[in-house]
């Protein structure tokens, strides 16, 4: 089944749109696992990276999740939550920019800001300022979770495997907007990391202090290859977190305001008083 070769939109976009009607009309019913990605190429006629970046979009919109060594599912629930993608892309259409974010990895985030971030070095985007802090675990010390799933015990390896992913995501991101200052295409640039020692149970993402997203992670069981041998870890699963959004332009509520400002302030505490600067 060719895409329509007359469809301006991207192959990519195709494909996810022709995937969410799948789900949203139970062709693929809450549960069931997605053919392979290679399967889908085949199907479509495209690229096994176009079907990837398809399965990115379904992803973040919470209609799949990924299960290590075992393929894409359709989530057992499929409502439509809140998008932080487009969120993120038109903070970038105002002229001052900033993008607070706690969390475990900044893997989500990583995958988000990028288009943005690529509009203003093509000139599609002119903000006159971008501030970026990033409010992390620190992978150096142990960990209550993740944690070996047979004793509940911290586990080094997985916190090394952890910090690999950590500094691949969080310093992509501090590179990226740290290049446009000095391409001189933002006049003002800020981008910092800071740790600190609680477990990370849940994300959060200030927009330009008006709009807060806010999830729980949910911890599952998995069993990751450390080394050379399986490991069963209780593992946050930061793919499968459901967001909430919140903010100070919500209607007929004053919770959106109280909700975001709350928010504000407990990020601003951690930031100031446990947190520590990130050792590049």
């Amino acid at each position: 089944m060719a895409l329509d070769p007359d469809d301006p939109r991207p192959p990519y976009v195709q494909v996810a749109n022709a995937l969410r009607a799948a789900i949203l009309t139970k062709t693929f019913s809450p549960g069931d696992r997605l053919p392979s990605r290679n399967e889908l190429a085949k199907k479509y006629n495209v690229a096994p990276m176009t079907v990837q970046n398809a399965l990115r979009e379904l992803r973040e919109e919470g209609l799949i999740v990924s299960r290590q060594g075992s393929g894409v599912f359709v989530r057992e629930r499929t409502e439509r939550p809140i998008g932080l993608r487009p969120h993120i892309e038109r903070a970038f259409e105002q002229p001052n920019v900033t993008i607070d974010f706690a969390g475990f990895s900044g893997e989500t985030l990583h995958g988000v800001i990028q288009e943005p971030l690529d509009k203003i070095r093509i000139g599609r985007l002119t903000p006159e300022s971008i501030h970026v802090r990033l409010l992390l675990p620190d992978p150096t010390q142990p960990m209550t979770i993740p944690c070996q799933a047979d004793d509940l015990a911290d586990s080094p390896e997985f916190r090394k495997r952890a910090n690999e992913i950590m500094r691949r995501h969080t310093l992509a991101i501090v590179d990226s907007v740290e290049e446009l200052g000095s391409l001189g295409l933002v006049k003002t640039i800020s981008a910092e990391i800071r740790v600190h020692r609680a477990a990370p149970l849940f994300k959060l993402y200030l927009i330009n202090n008006e709009d807060a997203f806010f999830g729980f992670y949910p911890v599952r069981e998995h069993v990751i290859t450390l080394g050379s041998t399986p490991r069963a870890i209780y593992d946050l699963m930061g793919k499968d977190a459901i967001l909430f959004h919140h903010s100070v332009t919500d209607d007929n509520t004053s919770t959106g305001s109280q909700y975001v400002e709350q928010a504000r302030d407990w990020f601003e505490s951690m930031w100031s008083t446990v947190s520590t600067e990130f050792v590049r």
